[in-house]
């Protein structure tokens, strides 16, 4: 048998890292398998010790509770030197260090990431992708620089066979700082109370491949267990040090919840699925995009509700969600939950699942916007002074045979919504539909070049992408074209010939009807 794993505390754990090393830290949004003692045993060392200092951070996935957990136990001035992560929206605290230049902070897709720990578990020097072209993370904009003091260049614009490539630079990991639920007689390492598998086992890789080490937080250890092989997430053999936590949440907000993991588990209740406001409205319009046999992709906000709406009208049966943290087939939660489901047929480690979505497997894609400009291009990672990152989005939008953003017409608006329309009462503060977006997460050109269809959904409109820019295509009843859409916009945009009224069943209080949904598919 291999040498087990050396149980230690999280205290000594924090001992073990080094100044200036690389970490690569695993699981992602707010505490989803995330080894929140491990980082908050790290700061408090650092608060104490001045060490570990000038470190390098790697994290695929946002890490945070948007408030003092995650990647904010180590968002203290001088303990890194650069931060390199797919979403920094839930840690504002490290938010705080890049925009005042304290940090080297960039930001690059989740499903990149992902398949940068692959690669980086490879030996490879880097990772070849269209994924992140005519977007911010492309070097001929910003290079997924996200301040002045990230001046190296980790990505590159290459040619192979004629065609543009990103070519994105690995980096050697020193400690690999993971999770799972438990150890088995072995030293193996399994997740069965984790709402999501994320990269784990690439990032233990990548750290050995490199001679360092991969310390492990886990719930309990079973010497009494023998995991099934198949069953096994990261082989006890590569894990140098486990730090046993008894009370480890499954996520920041929720102590345990069967239906994450199970279908067995019992759902949210009736009253925890409902939707109001513009948000019903937006839910409800952006469905009736459904089509039976969809693969079908949701981001969070706004169009979270989409499956709640499926499973109000009777045909979540006959589709497929899915979402970039690796769990498909169950209703995605909302709020800071959101990355993980309840009820999934199963979850995939998430670099398998943007494998599908970077090989265009999903038919649709329904994600927020922060921006969205005259060209089509749109903005849901830098605003208004506001840095959250990409996470997913570019992975996701770029490869989807067809996306629809979703989102408020305009921040601060307010809107009443009734069963035969809205009214707006205040058409908002800050405009959503400028003339150009802030930073480019979405480009609207590429995705005309690729041939998706594209549409931007707000509660007020729905607009179609077109060569000569968006093109009114639908009117909210109630809503006053010069009023409440027009002068509420830095452009003007195309209108119809045959502008429509949205359907009065978006807005009805009758159970959702998806009049273009066939209910007859053999697809279950």
């Amino acid at each position: 048998m291999s040498r087990y794993p050396q149980s230690i505390t999280a205290t000594e754990a924090a001992a073990l890292v080094n100044d200036g090393q690389t970490l690569c830290i695993g699981g992602g949004g707010a505490g989803h398998a995330i080894p929140d003692s491990l980082l908050k045993a790290i700061g408090e060392r650092y608060s104490r010790e001045k060490c570990p200092a000038g470190l390098t951070l790697l994290h695929p996935c946002g890490l945070g509770d948007s408030d003092q957990l995650g990647l904010n136990h180590l968002a203290q001035p001088g303990l890194a030197r650069r931060v390199i992560g797919g979403f920094f929206g839930n840690a504002p605290k490290m938010v705080a260090l890049a925009q005042t230049n304290q940090i080297e902070a960039y930001i690059f897709p989740q499903g990149v990431l992902s398949h940068l720990m692959r690669a980086t578990a490879g030996g490879e020097k880097g990772l070849l992708t269209k994924t992140g072209l005519h977007t911010f993370v492309d070097p001929r904009l910003e290079g997924g620089k996200v301040n002045e003091k990230a001046v190296e260049d980790l990505v590159s614009k290459v040619q192979i066979l004629g065609e543009p490539y990103l070519f994105f630079n690995t980096h050697a990991v020193d400690v690999a700082l993971i999770r799972g639920t438990s150890l088995d007689k072995y030293g193996n390492l399994s997740m069965e109370g984790e709402v999501a598998s994320f990269a784990m086992l690439s990032e233990a890789q990548a750290a050995k491949v490199n001679g360092g080490l991969v310390i492990a937080q886990v719930q309990a250890i079973h010497r009494d267990r023998c995991t099934p092989a198949m069953q096994v997430k990261v082989p006890g053999a590569l894990i140098d040090y486990v730090v046993v936590e008894p009370s480890q949440p499954m996520t920041y907000l929720s102590t345990y919840d069967a239906s994450f993991i199970s279908k067995e588990g019992a759902i949210a209740s009736e009253e925890q699925l409902q939707l109001s406001g513009i948000k019903r409205i937006i839910s409800r319009r952006a469905a009736m995009e459904l089509f039976p046999g969809a693969f079908v992709n949701l981001g969070y906000g706004l169009s979270d509700g989409v499956p709640i709406v499926a499973r109000q009208a009777g045909v979540f049966a006959q589709l497929t969600f899915l979402i970039e943290q690796g769990p498909l087939g169950g209703i995605p939660t909302t709020g800071l939950n959101f990355g993980a489901m309840h009820q999934p047929d199963a979850i995939l480690d998430d670099g398998y699942q943007f494998d599908f979505f970077h090989g265009g497997g999903l038919d649709l894609a329904f994600l927020g916007f922060a921006q969205v400009d005259q060209y089509g291009n749109v903005n849901a990672s830098k605003f208004g002074g506001k840095l959250t990152g990409c996470g997913g989005f570019i992975d996701i939008s770029q490869h989807s045979k067809k996306v629809v953003f979703c989102g408020g017409f305009a921040a601060r608006a307010v809107v009443e919504t009734g069963e035969r329309g809205i009214r707006v009462k205040d058409p908002g503060t800050f405009k959503k539909f400028v003339s150009r977006v802030e930073q480019v997460t979405f480009s609207g050109s590429y995705a005309l070049e690729k041939g998706q269809e594209i549409l931007y959904l707000t509660e007020r409109a729905l607009f179609s992408l077109t060569p000569d820019g968006l093109e009114l295509i639908e009117i909210a009843p109630g809503a006053d074209l010069q009023t409440d859409i027009l002068d509420a916009m830095d452009f003007r945009p195309r209108i119809a010939s045959q502008l429509k009224t949205m359907d009065v069943g978006v807005f009805a209080a009758t159970k959702p009807f998806l009049p273009n949904f066939s209910t007859d598919s053999t697809h279950e």
